[in-house]
């Protein structure tokens, strides 16, 4: 269905999301071997299994006493057991001596467990009566105060799945099974291309009429933040032929496209005959709010999108869309990484119903309550952005929400 300017109608967030993604493949980029101190926010290529069991001997999570935890059973203050502190583990040293019953060892927290022994007791829960017997003043079940060998991970255990991208604890972890290296998908590159004869760089003198260019600025920062590498192009004039070039030029040395400007309904209205012209268009025109006039393609089996030229539509465009194409091109299997919190809403927001919008929001904390305040203005400021902790979104068949209703935001 047409709407009267001879275009197609407005597709749902949904529908827009599920046109980018099943147009997209995530086998696209080759793989590399990187260090493991270079592997932070890189994507896996390959499943990692450990080689070795993790921990690889039994060791106490407390400084206390290694004790064989039936010789407790029973022990309270007012009627404790009594042991013979027979050994001292120390740190680094495995133990050459099997405890017995009605032995204690004294150990660090980290220590290796001796044979015989399958517990800890707490120092604290323990007196000295000399120097060799001690007053056990409570109880200890089978594995307290243990991590048992393999507990965290089992040889031959899958540790992490190809297409997850690495946090600070999965480094971790890589390095505990002893590995140094790990295969990881190369980053996607990403060109973006200013568009608008109105366009200037930032370190320009303004003339009536004309703006600073923001939007390579934000979205080079956004495209970094998603372990991309972004290609700035530059500013290019509301000229067919020139931004034609420049998107070919693009599709050869980089995974995803990116125009700003030249999505909206006008006569410089350029993005989205050149996407046809050299591929396909999969829509042209969101129910959202900010950022309607997007525009969704595939050349060469790479996405291209011709953003609006609003620096705050630019934004919810890229969360919302760009995000998870990106992702899958770099590989990653699921949307793990998006933070959100739920906050009670400060004031009432009204919405047209029928299309999806995308409020930007500031966090406070009020009588240990997480509270959002929308920040309201029109889509072409950026300093909603700028302000905003985070957004929450309005569904397209809502007309808004009432304050003190618990909202979810999504986090930048």
């Amino acid at each position: 269905m047409k709407d009267m300017l001879g275009r197609d109608e407005a597709v749902s967030v949904q529908q827009a999301l599920r046109l980018i993604l099943e147009n997209l493949s995530s086998d696209s980029l080759p793989e590399e071997k990187v260090r493991l101190e270079d592997s932070y926010g890189r994507v896996l290529s390959k499943d990692v299994v450990s080689p070795e069991d993790l921990p690889d001997f039994s060791r106490s999570t407390v400084d206390g006493f290694a004790v064989c935890s039936s010789d407790t059973f029973g022990a309270t203050e007012q009627s404790p057991s009594y042991l013979n502190v027979s050994y001292e583990i120390l740190m680094g040293e495995e133990p050459d001596f099997e405890l017995r019953q009605g032995e204690a060892a004294k150990i660090a927290t980290g220590g290796m467990l001796p044979q015989g022994a399958d517990s800890v007791l707490m120092l604290e829960h323990a007196q000295f009566v000399d120097e060799k017997i001690i007053e056990v003043q409570r109880s200890v079940a089978p594995g307290e105060n243990v991590i048992r060998k393999a507990e965290d991970v089992g040889k031959g255990e899958l540790v992490l799945g190809k297409g997850h991208r690495l946090r600070p604890q999965d480094v971790a972890v890589l390095s505990g099974i002893g590995l140094t290296e790990v295969f990881v998908f190369k980053k996607p590159k990403v060109s973006i291309i200013s568009t608008g004869d109105e366009i200037v760089p930032a370190g320009a003198p303004l003339k009536p009429g004309f703006v600073r260019d923001m939007n390579s600025y934000s979205l080079a920062g956004l495209v970094l933040r998603e372990g991309g590498i972004p290609l700035v192009k530059g500013i290019f004039r509301d000229d067919y032929e020139v931004i034609q070039d420049v998107v070919r030029q693009s599709l050869g040395d980089s995974e995803m496209v990116l125009i700003t400007g030249g999505s909206s309904v006008g006569v410089k209205d350029m993005t989205e005959r050149i996407i046809s012209r050299l591929g396909k268009v999969l829509f042209h025109s969101v129910s959202m709010k900010p950022g309607k006039p997007m525009i969704a393609g595939v050349v060469e089996n790479k996405p291209v999108f011709g953003l609006p030229g609003h620096p705050r539509a630019v934004v919810v465009c890229f969360e919302v869309f760009v995000r998870a194409a990106l992702r899958l091109i770099a590989g990653m299997k699921s949307e793990k990484f998006r933070i959100t919190l739920k906050a009670r809403l400060t004031k009432s927001i009204h919405s047209a119903s029928g299309r999806q919008e995308h409020i930007s929001v500031v966090l406070d904390e009020k009588n240990g309550e997480l509270w959002a305040t929308p920040l309201l203005g029109k889509s072409g400021l950026i300093s909603t952005l700028v302000k905003a902790d985070g957004t929450i979104t309005i569904p397209q068949d809502s007309i808004g929400i009432e304050k003190g209703e618990l909202v979810e935001v999504k986090l930048f």
